[in-house]
């Protein structure tokens, strides 16, 4: 006997020091007064869900095609370095280039009676963005358009040739190009030909996209600067589909978005969208909806970083309960985002049976041996 309650002080004394009773997370009341007042840093925005006003629309956020510089498109014939040009210089009268007049290796080719043409090589631009035309000199063409490298070429021309005239045309342009790669049929350098083209449009010219569209993304890299936008926001949002600028990287990416439950809930997962847009009741109820055992479902929390009006990303919380019927409505109306975290709260009447359950535990073992002692006991 001696010894049993010597068993039941020392338990009872473990207990005693137990600072607090198991748990997987906080109350609902523990995360609102963390968020309003966290240990450091500045305090997190707290919304409650109470009116379908409070539900955050997803058109609001701030686009994140606007983060990209806006550039007027140049013209398609713009020259830079790395293009090569197709020159045919045209000459009546006293010529230059007839009857191998010209530099060695051009090739003559006669027009008409009268007049002759003159097509130079393939002209490279290059990396300072020149050229050189026999008895015209070094020209300085990136900037310009080939009807401007036309009248150069003349004017340089004019004083040794009667009445020259000049045809350039792009053969390879590189600066009215885009590279795209990635999740597309045909990767590579795609040439715009009227700079008119949108981001639908350069990755349907690129053979379209491989996968699932609800999985993929596209990044856009502009200068310095570098934008993801969902290839189904891309199709429901004509606004986000903007044009491509020459000099632009494209690349799609595989990505599927998934959002986070965390706490009291049916199970703890990461769960991926299975369309392009998924609610917060059909995440709860993906979830298993909340612990029965556990749970609060008046503490309901959704975690995310949102984007303010100069674009910086701040940390939000969103809090609905569902213990109330106007609850049911909002959640068919928020729309979960990538990399959500979905929390159930912990249900703070729950601790006094945590606490008997946490005693039952303990103090079974020893139960049923001394059951099992007295039963031998008995038999004797």
């Amino acid at each position: 006997m001696q010894v049993k309650n010597s068993i039941y002080l020392a338990l009872l004394a473990g207990l005693a020091g137990c600072a607090t009773l198991p748990s997987n997370g906080p109350t609902g009341g523990q995360v609102r007064k963390t968020a309003l007042s966290p240990d450091n840093g500045s305090p997190i925005q707290l919304v409650p869900i109470q009116t379908i006003a409070d539900v955050p629309n997803p058109d609001a956020a701030v686009s994140p095609t606007a983060l990209l510089p806006e550039l007027a498109p140049p013209p398609t014939d713009m020259i830079g370095p790395g293009d090569i040009l197709d020159i045919n210089i045209y000459e009546a009268g006293v010529t230059l280039f007839a009857n191998g007049g010209g530099a060695a290796g051009l090739n003559q080719i006669a027009a008409s009676p009268g007049v002759q043409v003159q097509k130079l090589p393939p002209t490279r631009v290059d990396d300072l963005g020149d050229i050189t035309i026999p008895y015209a000199g070094t020209l300085h063409v990136a900037g310009i358009t080939t009807g401007e490298v036309e009248a150069m070429i003349r004017n340089s021309l004019a004083r040794l040739s009667q009445n020259p005239q000049v045809i350039v045309t792009l053969s390879q342009a590189i600066t009215n190009s885009i590279i795209v790669g990635g999740e597309v049929a045909r990767p590579g350098r795609l040439v715009l030909q009227t700079n008119r083209e949108t981001l639908s449009d350069v990755i349907a010219l690129a053979g379209g996209y491989r996968g699932e569209a609800k999985d993929l993304l596209v990044r856009i890299v502009r200068g310095e600067q570098s934008v993801d936008v969902r290839i189904n926001d891309l199709i429901e949002n004509p606004n986000l589909d903007i044009r491509a600028y020459p000099g632009d990287r494209l690349m799609l990416i595989d990505d599927p978005r998934t959002f986070s439950v965390l706490g009291a809930s049916g199970r703890v997962e990461q769960v991926p969208f299975r369309r392009s847009t998924v609610s917060l009741a059909e995440a709860i109820a993906t979830a298993g909806g909340v612990n029965p055992g556990i749970g609060n479902p008046a503490a309901i929390f959704v975690f995310r970083y949102v984007r303010d009006g100069q674009g910086n990303e701040v940390p939000k919380v969103y809090h609905i309960n569902m213990m109330k019927t106007g609850s049911y409505f909002f959640a068919q109306r928020f729309a979960m985002r990538d990399k959500d975290v979905l929390y159930f709260g912990n249900a703070a009447a729950n601790q006094p049976s945590k606490l008997i359950q946490l005693i039952s535990q303990l103090f079974s073992p020893i139960l049923t041996v001394t059951s099992a002692v007295q039963t031998v006991q008995n038999s004797k």
